[in-house]
């Protein structure tokens, strides 16, 4: 534009500022185009720093989760006595050791009892320092006599308690269920021929090896995996499929119910006690108030805890409570019902109501008769695809 006087200026295109000299102007208007190269060069830079920070904390992040995963891992594998550790002979020393250190046990009774024990395990059979007999003999006189709220109560066939022990204390449930079950069993002349081989309780180490004696036979390949298909001389847990294919190898017809949710309010599962009252009362419906049968335990498996159900009261408002042997019960407490003045109180130790089993699922190994060796083939195979039939 002109300024009237004939003088000429010159408009910068970038912020409207006015010259009178073009060379001024081209000075002018080169140093806005360095600032502007120097602020997106700035720019770019902080973009980098930003990126390489995000990618350092990101690669931090990473760590600290496999960390973490890593540890948590560990954990299970101690919870869950997959971590090398030992199994029974290991932790029954260790802790007869630590008896002796705090002067809870003469150095005399620990060569003896380490003795003892080294024999059992010799010949694979358990020590039964920890079994109880007899109690559902004295349940049965107990409720013949019992006149207040119970409507008909039925018990299993005669079962042995056997409580968790130096070597297995925290982590040994399932093994001590199982020989519960077997000891029933044992005492069923049903079941002679399947269990020929086993006239005695085994120990825990035989029972790990009887487990991986069904594995080597197929049975349940996800589950031998998950173990490694080892369980001999460590301190793993087993559950209701262990117990499955353990039971199936012996040619023991039995099956896995699965309740995997509640079915009831607040949590509970009133379908459970109503199939355990069937399996139960099914060929036992007699009006006699004290009935017997010669059923079977049910083996009972929910998260961390396993028990043995040995039978099933029904009150006279119709309401259900399960009688459980429980592993982690100690002995001398489970001789207290085999006295003949024994009162409801000792009965608390076993009776569980609907309000009491609140845990998210349940499983439960229930037996009932004598497979072929073709049903048992069949078994094996089928255990390979599915393991358990669900209860919606």
């Amino acid at each position: 534009p002109d300024t009237g006087n004939g003088e000429q200026l010159y408009e910068c295109p970038m912020c409207s500022l006015t010259c009178t000299n073009i060379q001024i102007l081209e000075e002018h208007v080169d140093l806005h185009l360095e600032e502007q190269s120097f602020s997106e060069g700035g720019n770019i830079r902080d973009l980098e720093l930003a990126q390489r920070l995000q990618t350092e904390e990101d690669k931090w992040q990473r760590s600290e989760e496999e960390k973490q995963e890593r540890e948590e891992f560990k954990k299970l594998q101690k919870q869950y006595g997959l971590d090398n550790s030992g199994g029974y002979k290991q932790q029954f020393l260790k802790n007869m050791e630590r008896e002796v250190d705090r002067g809870r046990m003469q150095p005399f009774e620990y060569h003896k009892r380490k003795a003892d024990m080294m024999e059992c395990l010799a010949f694979g059979i358990d020590d039964g320092k920890t079994k109880t007999s007899g109690v559902i003999e004295a349940l049965c006189k107990y409720y013949q006599n019992e006149n207040k709220d119970v409507r008909h109560v039925w018990l299993s066939t005669g079962v042995d308690h056997f409580q968790s022990s130096l070597g297995d204390r925290g982590w040994g449930c399932g093994y001590r269920n199982f020989q519960m079950l077997l000891s029933s069993l044992l005492q069923n002349s049903l079941y002679n021929d399947c269990l020929r081989d086993t006239t005695l309780i085994p120990s825990i180490p035989k029972i790990q090896s009887m487990i991986e004696d069904a594995w080597r036979e197929g049975f349940d390949p996800h589950g031998a995996s998950h173990f490694n298909n080892r369980l001999h001389g460590s301190k793993a847990w087993i559950g209701a499929c262990e117990i499955y294919s353990l039971l199936t190898n012996f040619r023991i017809k039995c099956q896995i119910i699965d309740f995997h949710k509640p079915t009831g309010p607040m949590g509970t599962h009133p379908r459970l006690f109503e199939w355990i009252l069937r399996y139960y009362s099914t060929d036992n419906e007699s009006g006699a108030k004290v009935v017997c049968t010669s059923k079977p335990p049910i083996y009972l498996q929910h998260q961390g805890h396993s028990r043995t159900v040995v039978g099933i009261e029904e009150k006279k408002n119709k309401s259900l409570c399960l009688l459980l042997f429980d592993p982690g019960c100690p002995s001398h407490e489970m001789q207290k019902l085999l006295k003949q003045n024994s009162d409801s109180t000792s009965l608390k130790l076993l009776r569980k109501f609907v309000g009491s089993l609140k845990e998210k699922q349940y499983q439960i190994v229930a037996v009932d008769g004598v497979l072929s060796l073709e049903e048992k083939a069949a078994r094996c195979h089928a255990s390979q695809v599915l393991m358990s039939e669900k209860i919606p």
